[in-house]
């Protein structure tokens, strides 16, 4: 049953305060590292629930007149094709789309850094492409004996070698499509040139996840070591922090083994370091607005074993590795998380195909009432439990049909005859198109269509691997799902 937990509003205001506060601190020009994502944070929305995936671009907009941001990729990512998993797409095509996204919220954004940049046919085509669309493109390369050989590196031949982003605004904010991108090298690169220009500039972080003032082995902070589990992250007490003021606070391995040099390359670079632990570099409020704790902890405990479906099924598509599926699984042992149980779609649909001989789908809702779907002639499992969930939240008789065969007979006549699909069972999108199209003359598919935004938050699970057009409409209607790690048939090639 979902249930609100962290108070969205006081977040807004109590970050943005934050944040402008550290911009204070400096002289002419603050480089603030965003960690996660900026656009579209559902990590955060599914283990905080209350909080908007789009709080943190809000945030920017109060500063859009002062701030610009610089883009970070590492070119050995454009070169390998990653992917990022919640959206789909390569992190080259994602550049394009925080560009994109960035600019439809008037926020100037100055240019893109090729970090780690080696030159290939496919990292030069990117760039070339980059700058035939009018995007400046600046080239940092790897350092040898980085980041610990900090003489090396604040000199020529290190931060030196790198080009220098130009920047224009008071604020500059540097994020990536994703980790290992390399932002925290990109700011402090920027800074060493402006240094060696004279011009005062500091840095700061703003990383939301672990949080720093809940415990080490709260729900919400392992839920964020599950969800990198294959960065091999792991949170841990700060020690810095501790010895400098007497407080526990939380971190996590990279920032906490890499402050002693980040520590030495600003009193290279500035003279003197203005934070004492790691935990100082961040502007993270989120912990001040938690208010239902059990809420979070639930939500997190879900995230968590939604991460081990997704581990189990990315090592059956063959990307994913034991290690990260043993990792999470610890981390369900730690919090003593059984999936069949935290999960109450699972084992409906679990049952239900048992019952059926064929693929199932369970949909829990808000209310915590649980529909599920069978696979039928007419349609798959995804679809029919959609429907059945849309009833179900209208208040619709289940034994009603709010489309009618005649409706989706030529639409599966057109799939097999016209557009040469093989299975005529519809999609999760064809579904909802043919119940556009029924609301017109059909009363209760009218209610059934209304009732589509209270699917939001609700939780799925299919005993299947589901077909990408069916996991693309569930994350658009902002569900959270999670399939056994099968496919419905033995090919060897599944779209």
């Amino acid at each position: 049953m979902f249930s609100i937990g962290f108070d969205n509003d006081k977040y807004l205001k109590l970050q943005s305060q934050k944040i402008k506060e550290r911009i204070s601190l400096f002289g002419e020009r603050l480089y603030l590292e965003f960690g996660g994502k900026l656009f579209d944070d559902f990590h955060a929305s599914r283990v905080l629930p209350g909080f908007a995936p789009d709080s943190k671009i809000k945030m920017l907009i109060e500063l859009k007149d002062e701030a610009e941001i610089i883009i970070s990729i590492n070119s050995a990512d454009i070169e390998k094709n990653k992917v990022r998993g919640d959206l789909g797409i390569t992190y080259d095509l994602d550049v394009l789309r925080l560009i994109d996204a960035f600019r439809g919220y008037g926020l100037y954004v100055g240019s893109v850094v090729m970090t780690r940049y080696r030159s290939t046919p496919t990292a030069d085509a990117f760039k070339q492409k980059l700058e035939k669309l009018g995007i400046k493109v600046y080239k940092h390369y790897a350092i040898d004996g980085y980041p610990h050989n900090i003489p090396f590196i604040l000199s020529d031949d290190g931060f030196g070698k790198n080009e220098y982003a130009e920047a224009t605004r008071s604020v500059v904010v540097v994020t990536a499509p994703g980790p290992g991108s390399g932002k925290m090298a990109t700011c402090l690169s920027q800074i060493y040139h402006e240094s060696k220009m004279g011009r005062k500039s500091g840095y700061a972080k703003f990383e939301t996840f672990p949080v720093w003032n809940i415990p080490l082995n709260h729900p919400v902070n392992l839920a964020y070591e599950a969800a990198t589990a294959d960065l091999n992250d792991v949170n841990m007490l700060d020690p810095f922090h501790l010895e400098a003021y007497g407080e526990t606070a939380v971190n996590y391995n990279r920032d906490v083994e890499v402050f002693p040099v980040l520590r030495a390359m600003l009193e290279g670079i500035l003279g003197e370091c203005p934070y004492k632990s790691p935990t100082d570099m961040g502007v993270n409020m989120a912990g001040f607005c938690i208010f239902d704790d059990k809420a979070v902890c639930d939500a997190a405990k879900q995230e968590i074993v939604r991460r081990h479906y997704n581990a189990l099924c990315n090592m059956r598509k063959g990307n994913g590795n034991e290690v990260e599926i043993q990792k999470i699984e610890l981390l369900m042992q730690k919090l003593r998380c059984i999936p069949e149980l935290e999960r109450r779609c699972v084992l409906p649909a679990l049952n239900k195909a048992d019952d059926t001989g064929s693929p199932a789908v369970a949909i829990e809702l808000n209310d915590g009432r649980v529909v599920t779907g069978k696979t039928s002639s007419l349609l798959g499992a995804s679809s029919a439990a959609l429907l059945n969930a849309l009833k179900a939240i209208a208040g619709i008789d289940p034994k009603i049909d709010v489309i009618s065969p005649e409706i989706l007979e030529p639409i599966q006549k057109l799939k097999t005859q016209n557009l040469g699909n093989h299975n005529p069972r519809l999609h999760t999108d064809e579904v909802l198109i043919a119940l556009s199209v029924s609301a017109v003359n059909n009363p209760n598919a009218k209610k059934a269509f209304e009732a589509i935004p209270g699917l939001k938050y609700a939780e799925v699970h299919s005993t299947v691997i589901l077909s990408q057009v069916d996991v693309s409409t569930f994350r658009k209607l902002g569900v959270n799902l999670s399939c056994e790690p099968k496919y419905q048939t033995k090919k060897l090639y599944h779209n």
